[in-house]
């Protein structure tokens, strides 16, 4: 932007050189207008063509390394996401470190796994924000629900075509192409490990290069080896917050791997370890549901009312029965909750 507006100095500069440096009435007043305005348009146009400046009045595929990026994604994990410190830490150096590298020998790969409500569909659209202004509105995100985009089981080759095609059509027209998918463990195996050439460590493939792109898969499909890890944590008296993510990840990989009711049963792409980072969503305590209570709050405009917002995290259900320590739909059904209480 800078040296566009020096550019755009120098070539007025140089239209009004002749009036500074030549004798009076060498230049007519009109003329000198018109080299003015010619020089303004020529440096103008310049400026308007620049990519930078025409991406910022049109949406463009993300071609340069915006240094922006993971620092906005760091801000929106801290503020927008509660009690997910595992989560926080593996997604923005992922991500920070995939956009670093000039080099990527294969596309970043993330799945992420936990019960219903407890962020996962929350951090990929913060994750798509993030990297396009428009987020999960982007042409440039592409995201598919296994119950809604592949319902048939006996239509799999058809789906199968069909998704290979989109993935190839859409990282031709933009690299930095974001795929999202949901309901991993709905999805059919035969149709995720279609996927498997596109995330593989290949240069190029029918001459196009996938190493830019990113793939988010989101399932419930290990929640409860994850939650298995974490009540261990809580009766041998550590918190949460003591969990790392080398306690899970392998624990995780394994466990979905072997799931018969998951799509990632027996899958390639585990298999292959194409996988980059299994992410582990950890169950919500009361205190975190109480957080998101009071942002949905704030969100809306309303003033929050501490006696409405503990009510609504008292009437949540938390397991194990007796000792309620963590919320069973995490924060899924806050939105709903408000409604009842507040005249929306």
């Amino acid at each position: 932007m800078k040296l566009w507006r020096g550019e755009l100095r120098a070539a007025l500069a140089l239209a009004l050189l002749p009036l500074l440096l030549g004798p009076a009435g060498a230049v007519e007043p009109i003329s000198l207008g018109l080299a003015i305005a010619g020089a303004a348009a020529s440096a103008l146009t310049g400026f308007i063509s620049y990519p930078r400046l025409y991406c910022y009045f049109r949406e463009c595929c993300l071609q340069w390394h915006d240094r922006r990026i993971p620092a906005a994604l760091q801000e929106n994990l801290d503020k927008k996401l509660f009690g997910q410190h595992l989560v926080n830490k593996v997604v923005v150096k992922a991500v920070k470190g995939f956009l670093n590298n000039s080099n990527a020998k294969k596309p970043l790969t993330l799945s992420l796994h936990g019960w219903t409500g407890t962020g996962k569909n929350f951090v990929s659209k913060i994750i798509a924000e993030s990297i396009y202004k428009r987020g999960l509105q982007s042409k440039y995100v592409h995201q598919f629900v296994a119950t809604l985009h592949f319902p048939h089981a006996q239509m799999i080759n058809l789906y199968k075509d069909q998704l290979q095609s989109w993935i190839r059509g859409n990282v031709s027209i933009c690299p930095r192409s974001l795929f999202i998918f949901d309901e991993m463990d709905k999805m059919h195996a035969g149709l995720i490990d279609s996927i498997k050439p596109f995330l593989d460590y290949y240069e190029l493939l029918d001459g196009v290069s996938y190493r830019q792109a990113i793939f988010i898969f989101l399932s419930n499909a290990g929640a409860e080896k994850i939650t298995e890890v974490a009540l261990d944590f809580w009766r041998n008296g550590k918190t949460r917050e003591d969990i790392q993510l080398t306690d899970m990840q392998n624990a995780l990989s394994v466990s979905v791997f072997n799931n018969k009711n998951s799509g990632f049963w027996h899958s390639t792409l585990i298999d292959r370890n194409l996988i980059d980072y299994f992410v582990p969503f950890l169950p919500l305590e009361y205190k975190h549901v109480k957080m998101c209570v009071r942002v949905e709050i704030q969100s809306r405009g309303y003033v929050v009312d501490e006696d409405i917002l503990t009510r609504i995290a008292d009437e949540m259900t938390y397991f194990p029965r007796e000792e309620r320590i963590y919320s069973d739909k995490g924060c899924k059904t806050v939105d709903a909750k408000l409604d009842y209480y507040y005249d929306f």
